[in-house]
């Protein structure tokens, strides 16, 4: 006989290692004392986010108005995103249309908190919600994003590493357990994003899975599935949209956030495994959430759309899963699609999403290709949460 493994001895020493090995290749990106910081933006970028001419941008600078880009090589006009939201917030005041730079909520509005699911790993779902919850605020909405992944990739992406950062806590968890839950305001941290802030994700969330079911057999009355809405409700006010990122499990956090939402998006990688793995997450995810309705949580919705992911044009295979999804589920399925490219998946090795790394690393069509393609899915996006609020289209 060979000697046995302890399972949980190895697993530990591998975790160990790989937590040392992640850390040095942290500080090799990020040295200890430097936080992540956002690039500056060329004045065509901004041009295009704001939807005004560059020419429009340097009469504002020579004159004077509003804030003074910097200089770059040969001669480029650099923006910081302060500096965009400092331009909206000047241009909004002179605009014949209220919202075209601050398209933000009125009086009236009520929060958007957006869902991003799916069961089955791989299908894009933290890409997809980092890339939304950036651009929107980079569109000048006020955004909390929000880590309910124990795995903390979104987290990750945002400079927060759980194993070094959150030692003392500092997840959703902690504003929504059972026992002494804290301020939810006590658990949000700024970005290096004008207008995004943050609620990391850790292995604390497994918690809120092991405390429920302790308390529904102790019939507290305390309610699971309204502990986030209660929550986002002492903050909603300094928002406009929440974007939530889903552990791929239906536990009772996943369905805490369901209930605290407005707006669901389902990440669908267009192959037969996955939409026949979505097919029974649908399944479940019904039957549990018509539990959860009975017992009179929350469960009326704005839109619900399923957004195709890591697409590739040239796959007949994939083409005629999008096809049969469209013929199912038809006006639900977003038009436009997230492309496989190897920008997206080539930032992500270095922590940063399309909108934060250096057009320079990659060729330019591959760049141009992916930015097109999330632009429009995040556009789409951008027009449910304007039709939620009563508004045409942007």
């Amino acid at each position: 006989m060979g000697e046995e493994i302890r399972i949980d001895r190895l697993v530990g020493e591998h975790a160990a290692k790989l937590s040392e090995r992640l850390l040095a290749h942290r500080e090799q990106l990020f040295p200890p004392n430097a936080s992540k910081q956002l690039r500056r933006f060329t004045s065509g970028e901004v041009a295009e986010l704001l939807g005004v001419k560059d020419a429009y941008l340097r009469k504002l600078s020579l004159e004077g108005r509003g804030p003074q880009p910097e200089t770059g090589p040969g001669g480029r006009r650099l923006y910081t995103p302060q500096d965009i939201m400092d331009l909206r917030r000047m241009l909004e005041a002179g605009a014949k249309t209220p919202g075209t730079y601050l398209p933000g909520r009125r009086e009236g509005d009520h929060l958007q908190v957006i869902t991003v699911i799916n069961f089955k790993g791989g299908s894009g779902k933290t890409t997809t919600a980092a890339h939304l919850a950036q651009k929107l605020a980079l569109d000048g909405y006020r955004v909390l994003a929000i880590d309910l992944d124990p795995q903390a990739s979104l987290s990750a992406l945002h400079g927060y590493q759980p194993e070094f950062d959150l030692l003392d806590g500092g997840t959703l968890y902690d504003a929504i357990r059972y026992d002494d839950p804290v301020p939810l305001r006590s658990v949000i941290r700024s970005t290096y994003f004008t207008n995004l802030d943050l609620i990391p994700g850790n292995l604390d969330l497994m918690e809120f899975e092991h405390d429920t079911p302790r308390v529904l057999a102790a019939r507290s009355g305390q309610m699971f599935f309204t502990r986030i809405s209660e929550k986002l409700a002492e903050v909603e006010a300094d928002y406009d949209v929440v974007v939530m990122d889903c552990p791929p499990q239906l536990g009772f956090i996943t369905m805490s956030a369901l209930s605290a939402a407005t707006a669901v998006l389902v990440t669908v990688h267009p192959q037969m495994l996955d939409v026949m793995s979505m097919c029974q997450f649908l399944l479940m995810t019904s039957n549990l959430l018509g539990v959860v309705a009975d017992a009179g949580g929350n469960m009326s919705y704005d839109w619900l759309r399923y957004l195709v992911t890591r697409y590739e044009p040239g796959d007949g295979p994939q083409n005629q899963m999008v096809s049969f999804m469209r013929s199912l589920f038809g006006d639900h399925v977003l038009n436009n699609t997230v492309l496989k490219s190897t920008a997206i998946s080539d930032a992500g090795i270095t922590k940063q999403t399309l909108y934060e790394i250096e057009k320079s690393a990659f060729t330019r069509s591959t760049y141009e290709r992916a930015m097109e393609s999330l632009n429009a899915v995040n556009h789409e996006i951008e027009d449910l949460i304007q039709r939620a609020w009563g508004r045409e289209p942007r």
